[in-house]
């Protein structure tokens, strides 16, 4: 009966640290209130501090993919729904590989930047939406408040961060808009040239309506905050 007792107690001692650790792991990777920090370079900091270790596991995920392509580890299947994924019509490796690919971190935590307003827009708190990224079912997301009354798109509602970046990196790894900043990566890959995010920020021009003028404040947000050291 003691013994049992025993094993009992050290079973619950080993479930409360499990469940410690958890909970510390879970509040480490909850989002900062950004809107609480007033000094603009100290937001900034924890905005970057927040996001890159999200960003780097992302990366690492698609670098993985990427090598298992290359090296032929996939199956048949595994090849085909990877295709059908990125909105492929055939499962030609080559072509796989322009798409499964890495999005340089400066480039990425630039356009978050922007786009949730360092973290502070309604839809970064609200719907974990980083990248502006809009659905088109309704109660799929956030309706804007100003939308036009004929419009239908919604901003996407994400679990998480995590998600947020990694449907972001999804999107533009496939989505034909994008098409210019994969042809600069995959020519950059040819030639053993330094894949950055200020060089595939050429290819952002249809991210949103300021066209060019978009494609320099991200480059300018690059350069101010030299976010190509964590590339």
């Amino acid at each position: 009966m003691k013994n049992s007792i025993k094993i009992l107690l050290v079973l619950f001692a080993i479930i409360c640290v499990i469940l410690i650790y958890v909970t510390s792991r879970t509040s480490s990777l909850s989002a900062p209130n950004f809107n609480e920090v007033k000094n603009v370079q100290e937001m900034k900091i924890n905005f970057f501090k927040y996001l890159l270790p999200l960003v780097k596991e992302e990366e690492k995920k698609i670098r993985k993919t990427r090598l298992l392509i290359k090296n032929n580890q996939l199956s048949e299947l595994q090849i085909k729904k990877l295709a059908k994924k990125y909105h492929l019509k055939n499962t030609n490796k080559q072509i796989l590989l322009t798409m499964v690919d890495i999005i340089p971190a400066s480039l990425i935590l630039a356009q978050a930047a922007i786009e949730s307003n360092w973290g502070r827009s309604r839809f970064a708190r609200e719907s974990n939406n980083y990248f502006g990224i809009w659905c088109f079912t309704k109660g799929c997301g956030t309706v804007p408040k100003n939308r036009n009354k004929n419009a239908k798109h919604e901003i996407k509602k994400f679990a998480s961060t995590s998600k947020s970046i990694e449907y972001y990196l999804l999107n533009i790894n496939r989505n034909r808009a994008y098409k210019l900043l994969r042809e600069i990566r995959a020519y950059k890959r040819i030639h053993n040239l330094r894949i950055t995010g200020k060089s595939l920020s050429e290819g952002l021009n249809k991210y949103s309506l300021a066209g060019y003028e978009y494609i320099e404040l991200v480059q300018r947000i690059i350069r101010q905050n030299n976010l190509t050291r964590f590339d």
